[in-house]
C-alpha cells in the first residue's frame, strides 16, 4: 500500500490494543465525560480490559470523576505509565498539570500531547480504549483520526434541540473524517420527580432517539437524569461502580453492551475491507 500524493503517513494501529471508540459531542454541558467514564467502567465491570484517555486538554473532568490524581510514573523507556481506577487504566493532562490553571495551547501542542497520550503511554492489552473527546468539533478530533485508527465513535446529546442540533454536526464531522458512529446516547433524558414519581421532560425526552433514525445510526440508550449520576462523579465513585443490577448504573450497563456490539460489527467492516484490498 504505497502513499503518494504527500497525504500523512495512514494511521498506525496501537500494538494490543483491539478497539478505540471516541466519545464525543456537539457542545459542552451534555455529560459526554459521565457517559465516558460510565460506559468505561461498565465495560471494565464486564471483564474487558479497559483504557481511558482524557482528551480533554483544555477542561479534563476525568480526574474527578474517576478520584485519580496521581502525577503517573515515566519509566526508563520514557513509557508513561497510566493510572489506574476503578480496573480502568487511564491519563488526563489533568494527573500532569494538576489544579485549576487553565492551559493555553495551540493547535500543534495539542496534536503532540493527544500523540503522546495514545503512543508514549503503556497501554499493555486492551479490549476498548475509550477517548474522552473534548466538546465541540476541532483539532483533537483530527489528530486523532490521523493518528489511531478509531473503530467508531459515540455521540453524546441531551434531548433539547440547542443540543441536537450540535449533535447533528457531530456526526457531519465524524462522517467527514471516515469515522464510523457506532450510535447516540441521549443524556438528562427525563427526571422522575422523587416526591410524586411523575416524569418530567426536562429537556423534551425522545430527541436523540429521533436524531439517530433521521441520519441511520443506532440509538444506544437514554440516561435519566438523575442526580446520583452527578454525585457519583463528583466523588470519584461512578454510579457504575454499582454494577448492572443497580437502578441508576442498569442503563450505563445497556449502553456499554450495545456498544460492544456495534464495535464488534465496525470492526469486523473494517477486517473485511482490508482483505479485499
Amino acid at each position: 500500500m504505497a502513499h503518494g500524493h504527500g497525504i500523512p503517513p495512514a494511521p498506525l494501529p496501537l500494538p494490543g490494543v483491539s478497539k478505540i471508540v471516541a466519545v464525543g459531542s456537539g457542545k459542552g454541558g451534555v455529560g459526554k465525560t459521565t457517559v465516558a467514564v460510565n460506559l468505561a467502567i461498565a465495560l471494565a465491570r464486564l471483564g474487558l480490559k479497559v483504557g481511558l484517555i482524557d482528551a480533554d486538554i483544555y477542561g479534563p473532568n476525568i480526574p474527578l470523576m474517576m478520584g485519580a490524581s496521581r502525577q503517573p510514573v515515566v519509566g526508563a523507556d520514557n513509557m508513561i505509565q497510566p493510572n489506574v481506577a476503578h480496573g480502568v487504566k487511564t491519563i488526563s493532562i489533568g494527573y500532569i498539570s494538576p489544579g485549576d490553571k487553565p492551559l493555553v495551547m495551540r493547535g500543534p501542542m495539542l496534536h503532540q500531547i493527544i500523540r503522546q497520550f495514545l503512543q508514549q503511554v503503556e497501554w499493555g492489552e486492551l479490549d476498548y480504549l475509550i477517548i474522552d473527546l473534548p466538546p465541540g468539533t476541532g483539532d483533537v478530533v483530527i489528530s486523532l483520526v490521523q493518528t489511531v485508527p478509531l473503530t467508531g465513535a459515540v455521540v453524546v446529546s441531551t434531548p433539547s434541540d440547542v443540543a441536537l442540533q450540535d449533535a447533528r454536526k457531530a456526526l457531519e464531522m465524524f462522517a467527514q473524517v471516515n469515522v464510523e458512529v457506532l450510535g447516540i446516547v441521549e443524556n438528562m433524558s427525563h427526571f422522575t420527580c422523587p416526591h410524586c414519581s411523575q416524569i418530567i421532560d426536562i429537556f423534551s425526552k425522545g430527541g436523540a432517539e429521533r436524531t439517530a433514525a433521521q441520519f441511520n445510526v443506532p440509538f444506544l440508550g437514554s440516561v435519566e437524569l438523575v442526580p446520583a449520576i452527578r454525585e457519583g462523579g463528583d466523588r470519584g465513585l461512578p454510579v457504575a461502580l454499582g454494577g448492572p443490577d443497580s437502578v441508576d448504573a442498569a442503563e450505563f450497563y445497556a449502553i456499554a453492551r450495545k456498544v460492544m456490539e456495534k464495535a464488534e460489527e465496525a470492526a469486523a467492516g473494517a477486517k473485511d475491507v482490508l482483505e479485499i484490498s
